[in-house]
């Protein structure tokens, strides 16, 4: 990574910026299919934005001396193309930022995106290199469709389906978005409960959790729509793609990829399922 790099770009790469832009593309989704008013949705994705900014660039502020130690010249502060004071006061923007834009989404919608915005600096915090790991993901994703059914003038509860499901994503996708560093983080000591389990192990976790979530929305959603029986199946499809991936213990990259995917087609069928529209109607 060349010392010359803009800032600007190095900031983007500190920030984790694919799962961020998946998170807040979740939720500003949830927030749409919510029913929420133009303005409501702009907030929630600012919010969620500046949530996920501050969990990623955390992560790489606190991780420093680790990644240097361990040669990761795809990290910008341990590759020296981005001085940790200029990383320090983008953390402290998008933290400052945090919370006055999730109480413009109502007390209720603010407890939860600041729940999950707590867990996520937990993680980076200590929660990662513990069996516990998981555990903020869960919290996480799990509040992110009562960020979008308690926003706005009717606040109202989301189904614990959707609930439920949102947490298995959130598992789904940290055991997923650890797979191509498990090496690297247990010659760390960063011994979270994927790294404890091993690739194979992992790439069977993520599946069966993104599977399950899967099979939860896709009641609800068949009811609406046919189109829920191929977006199931190709969730399907792209978890054993996960399995097969890591069990070559190759491109391991790409068995995150697959998982995002089926993440991704999970939050269609929920916004499919009309389930979140109907509890603010």
């Amino acid at each position: 990574m060349p010392a010359a790099r803009s800032p600007w770009i190095s900031l983007l790469l500190s920030c984790h910026p694919v799962p961020t832009a998946a998170v807040t593309a979740i939720a500003t989704v949830q927030a749409l299919a919510a029913g929420g008013a133009p303005g409501v949705v702009a907030l929630v994705l600012l919010a969620v934005l500046s949530g996920q900014l501050s969990i990623g660039w955390s992560n790489d502020l606190l991780d420093a001396e680790r990644d240097r130690s361990a040669g990761r010249t795809d990290k910008p502060v341990a590759a020296g193309a981005l001085p940790r004071r200029t990383l320090g006061i983008a953390l402290a923007v998008a933290t400052a930022a945090v919370v006055p834009l999730s109480f413009a989404l109502g007390w209720q919608a603010a407890a939860a995106h600041l729940l999950g915005v707590a867990f996520g600096w937990a993680y980076n915090l200590g929660l990662k290199a513990t069996p516990f790991s998981p555990v903020p993901y869960a919290v996480a994703f799990g509040a992110l469709p009562a960020v979008a059914t308690l926003s706005g003038s009717a606040p109202a509860a989301p189904p614990w389906w959707a609930v439920t499901a949102g947490a298995l994503l959130g598992v789904g996708a940290h055991f997923g978005n650890v797979l191509p560093d498990i090496r690297a983080d247990r010659e760390a000591g960063v011994l979270g409960l994927p790294q404890r389990a091993g690739s194979a192990l992992s790439s069977s976790v993520a599946a069966a959790a993104v599977v399950s979530a899967a099979a939860l929305v896709f009641t609800p959603a068949v009811l609406v729509s046919p189109a829920a029986v191929p977006l199931a199946a190709l969730v399907v499809a792209l978890a054993g793609a996960t399995i097969a991936i890591a069990r070559t213990g190759r491109r391991l990259r790409l068995a995150f990829v697959a998982v995002m995917l089926a993440a991704g087609l999970c939050v269609a069928m929920l916004v499919l399922s009309g389930g979140l529209a109907r509890v603010t109607s």
